[in-house]
């Protein structure tokens, strides 16, 4: 019986002691096994992590963006375009004056560098920069210079007057802008901007428009337009701002000294080209230049003549000329039978005035004779750029330009291939008395 139960507890543990084994056997298989499933997945991942790495790669072998990141730049980009201001801080600062004042939202339309000047006598005015913005949604109390509208436009513009010259001039910063199209001028608007910074405050009237010997003013100027009128001087391309003669005695107009003048100011980036164009001609400042009365095209021109004659104690010297096809701009057409078919002839003189009496430059006339001297043509007053009573004093020298309106048809079938000669004279003083007895003196001009 002894015998008998050992027998099977001895079965028992030999029975027990291969099940373990067979369970550390299966153990291992299933290790290895589940290691080799790792290691084939983790090559999976792998491959297809290669995959997507070459799908985004490019030809060049440069990583593309995702989705994601295309998305984020763009935006980035987007807010970097609506957060472009300016080239000029100092007209950042105004806006940002400007539209804290009236409540409004400014958005940089184009703005120019590009410095003009204009000399008279001594006092030299430049325009030396400028901005054209869109001013939209602002406070009610603001509307009136905006032609009683809430939307609009502002120029701000920066010039600078220099009194080269030694003695104290005054000078009046009034600077209006005119238009094509336009019913009024548009004047500084004192509230959009600093009082300090203002062009006009540099020249109050308080002080008389003072400007010293020597001295150097700067400062910024600011003309509303409503949205109607913004509309339109956008149409047009340009505004003109004009510019006033300086004196010698305060609110003495006789007193003045040099001429009046103008800045054209583009408002956009083709008509920036147009004038940077007109610019490179050098057309003569006759009145249609002066006043910007429409586009001139070249046709001839001679420059440097110098072919000299007097008339008592007046020595004039022929100088130049030029030939253009002119294109009188909307206000200016009605004032001509066939605004299509001008032809403009601007004629430059040296004067030498060495009389006793000062010469009325607008008084002087002329003649241009055509088709070999059968035909003439006197020169056009209401081109003429000069000032009533402007003139040219005694012991001075100085230009005189004397412009002439021809018919474009018969210039070119006609004209242009003969002989010309123009006639100048008699002189005159500033009160239209000749000052030369009668006579005249007639030059060769092509």
């Amino acid at each position: 019986m002894l015998k008998k139960r050992l027998y099977l507890l001895i079965t028992v543990f030999l029975i027990t002691l291969a099940a373990c084994g067979s369970t550390n056997e299966e153990d291992a298989t299933n290790a290895e096994e589940n290691e080799t499933e790792n290691e084939e997945q983790a090559e999976t991942e792998d491959a297809a992590l290669d995959e997507e790495v070459e799908a985004d790669t490019d030809e060049d072998g440069d990583t593309k963006e995702s989705a994601a990141d295309s998305e984020e730049t763009d935006d980035s980009e987007r807010d970097e375009e609506q957060s472009v201001s300016s080239s000029n801080s100092d007209f950042d600062a105004l806006v940002e004056a400007m539209e804290e004042v009236t409540e409004g939202t400014a958005t940089l339309l184009f703005e120019s560098d590009e410095v003009q000047s204009h000399e008279m006598e001594g006092l030299t005015l430049s325009l030396d920069a400028y901005q054209l913005v869109e001013l939209k949604d602002f406070h009610r109390n603001f509307d009136i210079p905006f032609d009683e509208q809430t939307d609009g436009g502002v120029i701000l513009a920066k010039y600078t007057a220099t009194n080269d010259s030694d003695q104290d001039l005054h000078f009046l910063p009034t600077l209006n802008v005119d238009y094509v199209g336009s019913t009024k001028y548009h004047s500084n608007y004192r509230e959009l901007i600093p009082l300090e910074e203002q062009f006009s405050e540099k020249l109050p009237a308080s002080n008389e428009n003072l400007i010293k010997a020597g001295e150097e003013l700067t400062g910024y100027l600011a003309y509303p337009f409503g949205e109607e009128q913004l509309e339109t001087i956008l149409s047009e391309g340009n505004v003109t701002v004009l510019i006033p003669a300086p004196t010698t005695e305060y609110n003495e107009y006789s007193t003045r000294i040099g001429t009046e003048g103008q800045f054209t100011l583009p408002l956009d980036s083709d008509s920036a080209q147009t004038q940077a164009e007109t610019n490179d001609q050098n057309f003569y400042q006759d009145k249609i230049s002066a006043e910007n009365l429409g586009e001139k095209e070249m046709i001839e021109q001679e420059e440097a003549l110098s072919t000299s004659d007097d008339l008592g104690d007046v020595t004039v010297t022929l100088d130049g000329y030029q030939f253009v096809d002119f294109t009188p701009n909307a206000d200016e057409a009605p004032r001509y039978n066939d605004p299509d078919n001008i032809v403009v002839a601007t004629v430059k003189f040296e004067i030498d005035n060495q009389s006793d009496e000062e010469i009325g430059l607008d008084n002087i006339s002329s003649r241009i004779f055509l088709n070999d001297g059968s035909q003439y043509i006197r020169n056009e007053g209401m081109l003429s750029p000069y000032e009533f009573q402007q003139g040219l004093p005694a012991g001075e020298q100085g230009e005189l330009l004397q412009t002439f309106l021809l018919d474009k048809e018969m210039y070119e079938k006609i004209w242009k291939d003969k002989e010309m000669e123009i006639e100048i004279g008699p002189m005159r003083n500033t009160d239209a008395e000749d000052i030369s007895k009668g006579n005249v003196i007639t030059f060769d001009l092509k």
